[in-house]
Order: C-alpha cells, then sequence, then structure tokens
C-alpha cells in the first residue's frame, strides 16, 4: 500500500470523539482513499481512524484533522507529521477493554457497544469515554481477531477488565485538548507558540540561541478558560502538569510556604519536560509595595529565585494566573 507525509491540525469541535480523519481530498484521491475507508496514522506510534474528506478551505495544504486522542495514540502534536496509509480492517469478535483508573462500570458492555459501533481500533488505542460528565480513558488490550486494525459491530463481544491497565498512567490520558476549549483560538495560538515550541524542540532553540521564556502570565475574570489552557498545553505536550493554588500552599508555621513551593519546582525539574501552574498568583506574589507581612516576602523572595533558576531551554515553564 502507498503511504503519503501530511501535517497534523487539530479537529473541529463536532468531529471530537468520533474517531475519525479529515484527510486533504486531494491526497485521498492519490492514494485511493474513499470516504469510510480505514487509515493507519503512524507518528511515533500508530493508530487507525476512520477516513472523511477534509474542508474546502485544507485542500491541497497536506493536512490531517485528528482530535487529541488520537494524536496521543499516534504520539504526536499538532503541526507534527505523519505518515498515513490505507488498511484493510477485520470485523472485531471481541474487544478487550480496561480503565486507565479503577472503576467499574455496570451494563456498561451493552453501552460501549452502541458507542463504538462502526468504529476502527486498534491494539493498544486509548478510548474516550464520557460518563455524567467525566471524561475517563479505555485501553484496547486486547482484540480478536488479530489484526492492524478492526471495526466494531453490532456482534462484537465486548469485555471490561475490572483491573486498570498497569502499563498506562492514567495522568498520561488527555483529559483536555485544545478542541476542547472554546473562543480562545488566538489565545491557544500564542500560547502554542512561547510553550508547546520549546517545550517540544528545546535543542531548535538552543541552536539558534533564542531563549526561550521561562513563564508566562494568564489573567482574566474567573471561569474564562484559564485553568484549561494550562492543563491543554501539558497534554498536548506530553508534559508533567504541577498544579499549586495560591492560598493552598501559604502556612503559618515559619519556612514551610518556600518549602512547599521548592518541592514542587524540584519534582518538576525530575520529571521535565514540566508545566508548573500558579493559580490566584497574585495570593502569594503580590506587587512588592502591596507586600507587607514578612511570610509573603519570603514567599515572593523564593518564587523569584526558583524562577531564576530555571534555565532558559523550555525544559520547565511557569503559567501563572490571576483574576486580576
Amino acid at each position: 500500500m502507498k503511504d503519503l507525509e501530511l501535517k497534523v491540525a487539530e479537529a473541529r469541535s463536532n468531529d471530537v470523539g468520533r474517531g475519525i480523519a479529515r484527510i486533504d481530498p486531494l491526497v485521498m484521491d492519490k492514494l485511493g482513499i474513499t470516504t469510510g475507508d480505514v487509515v493507519q496514522i503512524t507518528g511515533k506510534k500508530s493508530t487507525v481512524a476512520i477516513c472523511w474528506p477534509g474542508y474546502p478551505e485544507d485542500e491541497g495544504f497536506g493536512i490531517i484533522r485528528i482530535d487529541g486522542f488520537a494524536r496521543r495514540n499516534a504520539g504526536i502534536g499538532i503541526d507534527d507529521k505523519v505518515r498515513i496509509k490505507k488498511i484493510e480492517p477485520k470485523i472485531a469478535t471481541k474487544v478487550k477493554l480496561a480503565p486507565t483508573e479503577p472503576l467499574r462500570i455496570v451494563g456498561g458492555e451493552t453501552y460501549l457497544k452502541s458507542y463504538l459501533e462502526n468504529r476502527a481500533i486498534a491494539r493498544g488505542d486509548i478510548i474516550d469515554l464520557n460518563i455524567m460528565g467525566r471524561k475517563i480513558g479505555l485501553v484496547a488490550v486486547a482484540i480478536q481477531p488479530r489484526a492492524d486494525a478492526v471495526i466494531i459491530n453490532y456482534s462484537t463481544e465486548i469485555e471490561i477488565s475490572e483491573k486498570p491497565a498497569g502499563e498506562i498512567k492514567e495522568s498520561k490520558i488527555p483529559r483536555v485538548a485544545y478542541e476542547d476549549i472554546g473562543g480562545l483560538r488566538e489565545e491557544i495560538r500564542k500560547v502554542r507558540e512561547m510553550i508547546e515550541l520549546p517545550l517540544k524542540y528545546p535543542e531548535v532553540f538552543e541552536r539558534l540561541g533564542v531563549e526561550a521564556p521561562k513563564g508566562v502570565l494568564l489573567y482574566g475574570p474567573p471561569g474564562t478558560g484559564k485553568t484549561l489552557l494550562a492543563r491543554a498545553v501539558a497534554n498536548e505536550t506530553d508534559a508533567d502538569f504541577h498544579s499549586i493554588s495560591g492560598p493552598e500552599i501559604m502556612s503559618k508555621f515559619y519556612g514551610e510556604s518556600e518549602e512547599n513551593l521548592r518541592k514542587v519546582f524540584e519534582e518538576a525539574k525530575e520529571n521535565a519536560p514540566s508545566i508548573i501552574f500558579i493559580d490566584e498568583l497574585d495570593a502569594i506574589a503580590p506587587k512588592r509595595e502591596e507586600v507587607t507581612g514578612e511570610v509573603e516576602r519570603r514567599v515572593v523572595a523564593q518564587l523569584l529565585s526558583l524562577m531564576d533558576g530555571l534555565e532558559s531551554r523550555g525544559e520547565v515553564v511557569v503559567i501563572g494566573a490571576t483574576n486580576r
């Protein structure tokens, strides 16, 4: 089978969670792919999706639009290159799924069969599932018959393992992708430019002699998506996410607030690339002229010292959020 390299773009919101890939129609013609065919998408890993034609504005640009779970299954991010080829799937007789965290779904097999009907999956794929507004991940730990891809239909037997998939860390499941954030297209573009690129390609910045930003401040009223945006960047870059709430880190005991900060920064360095998200930053780092207490002075000094100690290679980035 012929294959071709395409550039990854984010899926539109109405395509998220459907297991489809929107592909440039010119590429579909070139590879002999028609709507409904199954394609294998290969980045660092491989996954499969059902092909749909791309949008008119994507024609001629060699673009494939896939959602956050497909990107994670292929081990790639937005703007990365993937290779695609048409494959012939088999009808699944049995699929065994394991949750990524301890979970019991009563009667889940029937629901899952209807949810996944006519969807293509490969062994090892993580499938997203929304239950009562909660997003969970299920790993396809076994498929029958053995094949590059199988299609689930009404006759497929679905088995849900009571034991979680041990090899998949729950923290590695993309709870939030860029497609989950509405109305912040320009903000996402800027944050990707400042944070995602240095985290994913630190060697490029080092080679060019460009200093990557150590921190970014997000500001806006509560509920506008500051935390969501920080989590999405961490998920899309496969970075460790460390969240600090300003008021929670403060302690009445001498030196404990500074120690709490140091621990978070040390853990982030050990698990780099990492993102440290400080919510309500103004609670621990107000304007210098507004600092009155001794504890606040020490915490501000400690935070500045820790940020000064970060190497500007994009391996650890601090994102602060404030309502002011």
